[in-house]
C-alpha cells in the first residue's frame, strides 16, 4: 500500500470516528451529523484500518507510520488497551494487566449465529482489534536468533490462537492433548464450527494446525539450543512441544552433562503429558472374551440376581406374596487365557517423529494392560529390536534415532518371527511408504494379512492429521481391505481396543 493512499483511507476512518461524514474522494466532512448508516459505516472503516494494518505488519518489515497512528486512535476510541498493538507485548501479559479480556479472547474466531440478519458493528471492531493482536503475535515470528524466552512466548500466544479457535492449547500443535471434545465450544472433535456457517472451521483447522507445528520448528532451529540447554535458567523456560522434542531428539547424541541432562528432562515431560491423554484413551478397554467354558465362581460378588428371579418366576406364590428361589445363577468372570500379541513397527525416518512419538507412548500403554504381549520394532536401513524397553517409551525414544533411508524388509525380518498365532496378533505399521523394495514389502505385508494376523498400515497419527503417504501403497492397501489409518491418534486406539476387546 502506498503512503497517499494509506493516508487517504486512515483519513476517512479518523473522520468517521469523530461522527462526521467524509466525502468518498476529498475526505472532506459534509457538516452533517451521521446517521444510523453512517455509524455504520465509520464502524467498517474503522475495523477496515486494523484488518490493514494487520496486513501490513504480516507482509510489510516496515512500520507503516499513519496505519499505526490511525489504529492507537481506532483502540483508544473503543476502550482497549494500545499494548494490543505492540507487537512484542504478549497475549498474557495483556491478560494479566487485563483480566477481563480473557473471556473475550476464548472462542474469539468461532463463528457466532446471527439474528435476523442484524450486525453488531461496533463489536465486529473490537473484535477485529483482538483479533489482529492473535494473529500478528503468531504469524509474524520476524528473523534472526530466537532466544528461549521469546520461544516460549510464541508458544503461549500460539496456545491463545487455538483458544481463540474453540480448541485447547496445544491441540492444533498436535502436541499434548486431545481427549474427545478437546475442540471445545463451538468446534466439533473434527473441527467444523458448531454455532455458525462461516467460516468453514473444519477447512481452515486442518490447514493452520500443520502451519503451527511449521513456524515453532523454524523458531526452535533458530534457537541456539545447546546452549540454552547447558544453561539451567534458560532451560527451565522452555515448554516442551513436538517441534522441540523432535530437534532434542535429533541432536542428543551431541549433547553432554547439563545439557543432555536438561534435554532428557523435557522429553520425559513431554511423554508424561502425552500418555496421560492417551491413556485416558485406553484405560476402559478390556481385554481377553468371556470364556464360558469356566463355570462361574459361586460368590456373591457373582450373583446374577435379575437372572436369579427371572428363572424362578414360576415358584412365586401369590397366597405367601414369596418368591421360594430352587437355584441361584452366576455370572461368568473369567476370561480367555490367550494373549493378544502386539507388534508394533515404526519408520523412524525424520518425516514421522510425532507418529512415532505417539505411538511409542501408546505402545508402552497398551504392554501395561493384563494379557497383552507388545512388541516394538523400530527401523530405517536397519531394524532395532526395541521390545525390552517397550514399556518407558522415555527410554525408548533415547534409543531411537531420526533421519535416514527407509527399507521395511529389514523390519519384517524381526516382525516374522514374533507371529506366532496369526489370529491373536495385530501388527501396526507406521510408515509413510516411500520404501526401496516397495513390491517385495508389500507382498510380505499382504502375507501376513491371508495368514490371520490383523494388519493395520499407519500413515500418521497426529493430532492435526498432516502426512503424506504414497499413493501406490494407499491404492494396494484399499484393496487388500485394510486402509491406511490418518488422522487422529484416536482411531488407532479404537481399532486397537476393538480387536482386543
Amino acid at each position: 500500500m502506498s503512503e497517499q493512499s494509506t493516508e487517504h483511507t486512515t483519513e476517512q476512518a479518523a473522520g468517521r470516528t469523530t461522527g462526521q461524514v467524509t466525502g468518498p474522494a476529498t475526505g472532506r466532512t459534509t457538516g452533517r451529523t451521521a446517521t444510523a448508516d453512517d455509524g455504520s459505516a465509520a464502524h467498517d472503516s474503522r475495523r477496515q484500518v486494523l484488518y490493514w494494518r494487520l496486513l501490513a505488519r504480516l507482509f510489510d518489515h516496515e512500520e507503516q507510520a499513519t496505519l499505526e497512528s490511525a489504529s492507537l486512535a481506532v483502540v483508544e476510541d473503543i476502550g482497549l488497551p494500545p499494548a494490543l498493538l505492540d507487537p512484542a507485548t504478549s497475549v498474557d501479559s495483556i491478560v494479566q494487566r487485563h483480566p477481563e479480556l480473557a473471556g473475550e479472547f476464548d472462542g474469539l474466531m468461532v463463528p457466532e449465529p446471527e439474528e435476523d440478519g442484524a450486525r453488531d458493528h461496533a463489536a465486529e471492531v473490537r473484535r477485529a482489534a483482538l483479533v489482529s493482536k492473535v494473529l500478528l503475535n503468531v504469524f509474524a515470528s520476524g528473523s534472526g536468533t530466537v532466544t528461549a524466552a521469546q520461544l516460549s512466548r510464541w508458544q503461549s500466544d500460539a496456545g491463545w490462537l487455538e483458544r481463540a479457535l474453540g480448541c485447547k492449547p496445544g491441540d492444533l500443535r498436535g502436541g499434548r492433548g486431545t481427549g474427545a471434545g478437546a475442540a471445545g465450544p463451538g468446534v466439533s472433535p473434527t473441527g467444523s464450527g458448531g454455532r455458525g456457517t462461516t467460516p468453514d472451521l473444519s477447512r481452515l483447522i486442518p490447514v493452520i494446525g500443520p502451519e503451527l507445528g511449521s513456524i515453532e520448528a523454524d523458531l526452535v532451529k533458530r534457537m541456539h539450543l545447546r546452549e540454552v540447554l547447558a544453561d539451567p535458567q534458560l532451560a527451565s523456560r522452555l515448554t516442551p512441544s513436538m517441534s522441540l522434542i523432535e530437534q532434542l531428539l535429533r541432536d542428543k547424541n551431541n549433547l553432554s552433562g547439563v545439557a543432555l541432562a536438561n534435554a532428557k528432562a523435557l522429553i520425559r515431560r513431554f511423554v508424561d503429558e502425552v500418555a496421560e491423554v492417551l491413556r485416558t484413551q485406553v484405560e476402559k478397554a478390556t481385554v481377553g472374551a468371556l470364556d464360558r467354558s469356566v463355570p462361574p465362581k459361586r460368590v456373591f460378588r457373582n450373583l446374577d440376581l435379575d437372572r436369579t428371579i427371572w428363572k424362578n418366576l414360576t415358584n412365586w406364590s401369590p397366597e405367601e406374596e414369596r418368591l421360594y428361589v430352587d437355584r441361584l445363577y452366576y455370572r461368568h468372570t473369567a476370561r480367555k487365557t490367550t494373549p493378544q500379541r502386539l507388534i508394533v513397527v515404526v519408520d523412524q525416518s525424520g518425516s514421522m517423529v510425532d507418529s512415532m512419538v505417539n505411538c511409542t507412548i501408546l505402545a508402552s500403554i497398551f504392554a501395561g494392560l493384563p494379557k497383552v504381549d507388545v512388541h516394538l520394532i523400530a527401523y530405517d536401513t536397519q531394524a532395532l529390536d526395541l521390545t525390552p524397553w517397550v514399556h518407558d517409551p522415555f527410554e525408548t525414544l533415547l534409543r531411537t534415532n531420526l533421519g535416514g533411508g527407509t527399507d521395511g524388509t529389514v523390519a519384517m525380518a524381526l516382525t516374522q518371527p514374533k507371529v506366532a498365532e496369526p489370529r491373536n496378533t495385530v501388527v501396526v505399521w507406521i510408515s509413510d511408504f516411500y520404501e526401496w523394495r516397495t513390491e517385495q514389502l508389500f507382498e510380505s505385508m499382504s502375507a501376513l494379512h491371508r495368514s490371520g494376523v490383523k494388519f493395520i498400515p499407519v500413515g500418521s497419527v497426529t493430532s492435526s492429521g498432516r502426512g503424506s503417504v504414497n499413493p501406490w501403497f494407499r491404492e494396494r492397501f484399499k484393496d487388500l481391505g485394510t486402509p491406511v489409518i490418518s488422522g487422529h491418534i484416536r482411531k488407532l486406539v479404537h481399532e486397537l481396543k476393538t480387536f482386543l476387546a
